[in-house]
């Protein structure tokens, strides 16, 4: 087994977080949490629960009226066509924890847990007991740590700070700090006092002492698995079962890993040696953390119009540290607890070719190219200073008659399309030209959307139904900008105070029909009825979409 092969496993974790945004990364904006009425929740669109919420809701729902007399519909549930996500977050626990077990607070434990067996171990077949119940003891312990953050949080709860500035900030900053102590500047740990006790415990005969034996590998491994843990469970979803899950599939890989040493320590002859190459493995590590952190100022910067981290910033960023992993894995830049890097091994020169592919391919991204395969993690187009060929466009469509249009300063819509930030004035001008609406509930950290937008907006034909045919106007429910007093009111649905243009349209969203999901896409008339129920949330299938469109377009065309 080479020793730097384990490096492929981190591209693969990588690759499998980008990949799986469209189901998994629902966080932020993308899965609807439980904000309740008395008789109202919201939940995810398509999911189980959200047909129960529908049925529940749908009466009273119906009752609503809006200003111009239509009544205000809760659409059925849409039939789930994506997988589902909790599979996908309980495969990034698999692999999480996988890599995690090649880090080097991790990696060393394996003869101290084979030795500690084999002391124990009075008959094989009580030693393979001890073994399984030293795996169970691993999972008992990091899924009690999910249900407790469940617990002291809640769904709701970590729904809503997922989209606070403040609260990206601060993932930000953790994330920073354990990518820098994984280039070596520092080691967190925890107090040496608990891990002394611990492991003086885990000397006990019984069950007891496996059980502080599991406990003492998950604190001595805190500096590895901390950074790990809290970026998969920042990173994906904020619903109930997510930490749970998180923890689940991350311990059931370090259970899997430690029992079968513990049951065949013969196996232990066929791992490479602890060395250098465990510090690269963290290092790599590093860099990654690094480079997703800036996920969350980005989202943070966005929410409040800072400005501090346009597109080209952000991309830059990215190149520089692409570029940088790939020296240091080809041996050109050494760290404190580095060592000497006699060869290069094949599987190390291939993640470094990776590593400058990336690079290269971010590159024209300064430019305005759309760079598809990342265009849920980097900032919109609309942030960037300088795109090529398109001019001044966004400012042309910042007016209608000489009339400046409502959050046009601050919001955008990609692809040039020509839209309005605000319903009211969207819906008075579609009255105007006599054509139908086209909602689009989104956020500025909705990862889903910006997929939306670059992967099934894109479609000429698509673009040109909504360009041509509807009006669009593109509502973020977790904008910061403060509304004027007198616009300000309490939202009963919400339970909170309405007093920025994202609770604003949130309020909409709810209010109108019973969900604040996004991104979510609604088709009205002039008289504010759906073209088509019920609307539609993530669809990456264009025609799909398209027909959704056309089906919209029909319905108005033979409104009464």
């Amino acid at each position: 087994m080479n020793k730097l092969s384990f490096l492929v496993l981190l591209v693969a974790l990588l690759t499998f977080f980008n990949t799986t945004h469209s189901y998994a990364i629902q966080n932020q904006n993308d899965t609807t949490t439980t904000h309740s009425t008395e008789d109202m929740e919201f939940t995810t669109i398509g999911s189980e629960e959200d047909s129960v919420a529908n049925a529940k809701i749908k009466p009273e729902a119906d009752s609503l009226t809006n200003k111009a007399g239509a009544s205000a519909t809760v659409p059925s549930v849409t039939p789930a066509a994506k997988p589902n996500s909790l599979w996908v977050t309980f495969g990034l626990g698999l692999l999480a924890g996988i890599a995690a077990f090649f880090l080097p607070c991790i990696f060393p434990m394996v003869p101290l847990t084979v030795g500690f067996f084999t002391k124990r171990a009075e008959s094989k077949a009580k030693g393979i007991r001890s073994a399984i119940i030293y795996g169970l003891s691993i999972i008992v312990i990091y899924v009690g740590l999910g249900i407790i953050i469940t617990l002291i949080w809640g769904a709701s709860a970590l729904n809503q700070i997922s989209t606070d500035g403040f609260f990206n900030i601060f993932i930000f900053i953790i994330l920073l700090i354990f990518g820098i102590s994984f280039l070596g500047a520092f080691e967190i740990m925890l107090p040496s006092s608990i891990v002394n006790k611990l492991d003086a415990k885990s000397d006990s005969k019984g069950l007891g002492g496996i059980f502080f034996m599991a406990a003492t590998l998950a604190v001595v491994s805190f500096s590895c698995t901390g950074p790990l843990i809290g970026t998969s469970l920042v990173a994906i979803n904020t619903d109930l079962l997510t930490p749970i899950v998180v923890m689940f599939g991350f311990s059931l890989s370090l259970a899997i890993i430690f029992t079968t040493f513990a049951i065949f320590p013969s196996l232990m002859t066929g791992l490479p040696k602890s060395g250098g190459w465990l510090n690269s493995v963290k290092v790599v590590l590093g860099f990654l953390e690094l480079g997703l952190s800036l996920k969350f100022l980005s989202t943070a910067d966005l929410a409040y119009h800072w400005g501090i981290l346009d597109r080209e910033i952000f991309l830059a960023i990215w190149i520089v540290l692409a570029i940088l992993l790939g020296v240091y894995l080809l041996g050109k830049i050494k760290f404190s607890h580095d060592s000497d890097v006699a060869y290069i091994s094949v599987p190390r020169l291939f993640i470094a070719i990776a590593c400058f592919v990336f690079a290269i391919y971010l590159i024209p991204g300064l430019w305005g190219a759309p760079l598809k395969a990342v265009s849920s993690l980097v900032p919109p187009l609309s942030t960037q200073d300088f795109v090529v060929g398109e001019g001044s466009s966004t400012a042309k469509h910042q007016t209608v008659g000489g009339v400046k249009k409502k959050y046009s300063d601050f919001l955008h819509i990609p692809h040039n399309i020509d839209g309005y930030f605000d319903y009211e004035e969207a819906l008075a001008y579609a009255r105007t030209v006599n054509k139908p609406l086209f909602l689009d509930f989104t956020g500025h950290g909705c990862v889903n959307c910006r997929e939306m937008e670059a992967k099934v907006w894109s479609d000429k034909r698509v673009l040109k139904k909504l360009k041509e045919d509807y009006i669009v106007v593109s509502l973020y429910t977790d904008d910061k900008t403060s509304l004027p007093e007198e616009e300000q009111f309490y939202s009963k649905i919400l339970k909170t105070q309405v007093n920025t243009v994202g609770k604003k349209f949130q309020h909409l969203q709810a209010e109108r029909f019973g969900t604040i999901a996004q991104p979510y896409y609604v088709l009205l008339d002039t008289n504010e009825k759906e073209l088509v129920s019920p609307p539609i949330g993530v669809e990456f299938n264009i025609e799909a979409y398209l027909a959704y469109l056309d089906k919209g377009l029909q319905a108005f065309a033979n409104r009464k």
